[in-house]
């Protein structure tokens, strides 16, 4: 699936490119009519940069010095008047929806091997494998988020915990926010998501998914039912022609979300699987740091009644346990509450 969504997506690459610099010439030419002194600076940049390149060819080049001093000084010339103007100079930049790749798809890394940036590995893993499981992060998201539908009632008898909903909540957003700081420190630990339906587990995993692909990192999701029969499926070829190598995508994926653990129908090759899976994100046995969200209606003694006490114990070891508790906040919004 990856090779036949590849050459579509980068059709769509190169039209993104191609308007980000139409628009660029665009707002070059209302500029420099309005600031004749801007369109001067820039020819003479170039016709300096030309001349250079001539005198290099002939091998009658001067010393470069002089000319990159002078290249330096018109370009703060044209910072100058552009300040003087209230103008930023990201104005007379391309606005790249990747700024890391310039919508090409591939960076060129130190040592001048090309490689797939990860804003194109993150569509063909949104066209691939999550569809529509993240297709609400514009609306789930941190900036979005809404204390003031969680309970500040404390009611130990209730929820057993002396916190209010509210209380925790905040308290499990700003742990969420620090584990987006430090997701490449592997010091960190992965996270668990325990609680009933409806009490925001998916949400604040969005929030986090929305973050981290801003920051250039590739989120993987899955239902566990799905998820590992997926990678099963796959292992026994039944996919071959229809679906790409998700294995591999599920151990290198900057972030996994396994959403619903629990829910899938057990058997001794989806345990085994499920340990591969988080053992080999647990130890970065790919070579990259991977965390990995793992979302369930089963508290930490089912997860060890219900699975191999090998499982129960690298989520214990290496994941950061929130409980979330309150009301069913699906059932509160249908109610207008």
């Amino acid at each position: 699936m990856f090779n036949e969504l590849l050459p579509t997506l980068l059709k769509e690459y190169e039209q993104k490119k191609l308007k980000a610099e139409i628009d660029l010439d665009k707002r070059k030419e209302e500029l420099y009519s309005k600031i004749p002194k801007l369109k001067e600076i820039e020819d003479e940049i170039n016709s300096s940069a030309i001349l250079k390149a001539k005198e290099i060819l002939l091998n009658n080049s001067k010393s470069i010095d002089s000319f990159k001093q002078k290249v330096s000084d018109l370009k703060l010339k044209k910072e100058q008047i552009l300040k003087e103007n209230g103008i930023s100079k990201s104005y007379l930049e391309p606005n790249y929806e990747c700024k890391i790749c310039k919508d090409t798809g591939y960076i060129t890394d130190s040592n001048y091997k090309t490689r797939m940036c990860n804003c194109l590995k993150q569509k063909l893993l949104d066209y691939s494998f999550n569809k529509s499981n993240m297709y609400n992060l514009k609306n789930e998201n941190f900036s979005t988020f809404n204390e003031n539908i969680f309970s500040d009632e404390v009611d130990v008898a209730k929820y057993r915990f002396n916190i209010s909903p509210r209380k925790n909540i905040l308290n499990i957003k700003e742990k969420c926010i620090e584990f987006v700081e430090n997701f490449d420190n592997p010091n960190y630990k992965n996270l668990l998501f325990t609680g009933g339906t409806g009490l925001g587990k998916t949400f604040m995993s969005n929030c986090i998914a929305s973050e981290l692909i801003k920051r250039g990192k590739t989120v993987l999701y899955g239902t566990a039912p799905v998820l590992l029969e997926s990678v099963i499926d796959y292992k026994m070829n039944k996919q071959k022609n229809t679906s790409d190598n998700i294995y591999k995508s599920v151990l290198e994926a900057d972030l996994l979300i396994i959403d619903d653990l629990g829910t899938e129908s057990l058997n001794s090759m989806k345990l085994s699987e499920l340990f591969t899976i988080l053992n080999t994100r647990i130890l970065n046995l790919n070579n990259k740091i991977t965390k990995t969200i793992i979302s369930t209606n089963l508290n930490i003694n089912d997860i060890f009644n219900s699975y191999e006490e090998r499982i129960g114990s690298r989520i214990v070891g290496y994941y950061d346990i929130y409980c979330f508790f309150g009301d069913d906040l699906r059932f509160k919004k249908n109610l207008n509450c």
